[in-house]
Formats: structure tokens, C-alpha cells, sequence
């Protein structure tokens, strides 16, 4: 177990946990992806028990999930990178579709692989803790920042008119809101890009904004 605490369900505290997930897990893993990601998102995206074994085994720092009431309601998953990986890429390359066989252990930035909250428990406080969990693994392990791209659901619906740069910084002055990129912002995420071809995913045009959150106690260059 790596932490317990309260967060707000149905307008009460409830308690809740944060701990590793491992294969004996994967059928609820699976249900949280499958209420958290319906069509139109790609239903062969969601993650399978290989991909799960997988996690587990390279990564266990990087394999969390949430439990309320003894069920999963939430997962995280992290892999470590090159920390040169800037600008322009794609999710299947990064994360090598999924499975992160690539994980590399000396890597210095924590690449989120995904993140999801079951539609019922979003606004409990879920998302930001897992989030939070993971700045946590960031620091105990040393290293420089947590990147990962953001699904930008809300741009299809202004994509006639907006390039996403525009669409992210009208989010950003508060002109529009998106329920990833918002909640990504709560969380402390900052703006380092825009990944075109990143997912393949209608509601965000294919696009994603690339989020980091660097380590405060390691010296930054300006």
C-alpha cells in the first residue's frame, strides 16, 4: 500500500487508497478503462492483460490505481525516458503502444502512459492524487520532470476555427474549457508543446498537448 486518504464522493468524504497494481488486477483495470474511454475513442486502445503484465513487471513505481469501497476506480501509468524526448511525437512510439518495453530505467523523465478516473468519481480528488502520486515517484526517484501528452477532447468542436496552439492558449486565458487539458492545468501541468499525429483519436483532431511538471528540487536551467 503506498497511501490512504479521504476524498470527496457524493458530496461526503470517502476513503480511499492508492497502492501498485499487478496482473491479479487487470479485470478491473479494464473495466475503469472501458467506462473511462468509450466510443469514439479507439476501443482497441484500452489496455489488455499483457500490457498489464508488462507494467507491473518493468515498472511497478509507475503502475498505480485507486481503490474506493475495495474497488479500482482510478489507475496511472509512468514509464521512464530519454529526457531529450522534446517537441513533436507519438504515443505508440513512446510508450511502444502500450506494452513499455522500452522502459528505461535510467532515463531522467517519467513519461505518463495514461491516466484515467471512472466518469462517477471524476471531481472526487481521484485524478489529482494519482497525479500527485506520481510527482512523488518523480522525487524519490531523482528524476528531472513527468511529461506526457494531454487528449484535447474539446477541440473538435472548434478545430474549424482554431489551430490547436490557439485553441490550447484560449484554455489557457480561461476563453474556453477542456476537460483534460483543465484538469491537467489543476494538477500543476505546464504547456511544453503541441503533438500532431500523437493519438489517434477523433475528438482531439489526432492532436495532444504535451504537459510536464518538473522535479522543484533539482536544479532547472532557466
Amino acid at each position: 500500500m503506498l497511501k490512504k486518504l479521504y476524498v470527496i464522493h457524493a458530496g461526503k468524504p470517502v476513503e480511499a487508497a492508492i497502492r501498485r497494481y499487478g496482473l491479479e488486477d487487470a479485470e478491473g483495470l479494464i473495466r475503469v478503462q472501458e467506462a473511462s474511454f468509450p466510443p469514439p475513442y479507439p476501443q482497441e486502445l484500452l489496455w489488455n492483460r499483457e500490457q498489464i503484465r508488462e507494467h507491473a513487471a518493468r515498472f511497478p513505481e509507475g503502475a498505480l490505481c485507486a481503490v474506493v469501497d475495495g474497488e479500482i476506480v482510478g489507475s496511472m501509468t509512468g514509464m521512464l525516458t530519454d529526457g531529450s524526448l522534446a517537441g513533436n511525437h507519438d504515443w505508440a512510439t513512446v510508450t511502444d503502444s502500450g506494452y513499455i518495453r522500452n522502459h528505461d530505467p535510467e532515463g531522467d523523465t517519467l513519461y505518463v502512459v495514461d491516466i484515467c478516473v471512472r466518469p462517477e468519481h471524476r471531481k472526487s480528488g481521484i485524478g489529482k492524487w494519482l497525479m500527485q502520486t506520481m510527482y512523488e515517484t518523480v522525487v524519490h526517484l531523482g528524476k528531472a520532470r513527468l511529461l506526457g501528452g494531454g487528449r484535447l477532447p474539446g477541440y473538435h468542436r472548434h478545430a474549424a476555427e482554431l489551430k490547436p496552439q490557439q485553441y490550447v492558449a484560449a484554455v489557457l486565458k480561461g476563453d474556453l474549457h477542456d476537460p483534460v487539458l483543465s484538469f491537467l492545468l489543476r494538477c500543476g501541468r505546464m504547456p511544453a508543446g503541441i503533438a500532431e499525429n500523437y493519438l489517434e483519436d477523433e475528438e482531439s483532431c489526432h492532436y495532444a498537448a504535451l504537459m510536464e511538471w518538473r522535479n522543484p528540487f533539482l536544479i532547472q536551467e532557466s
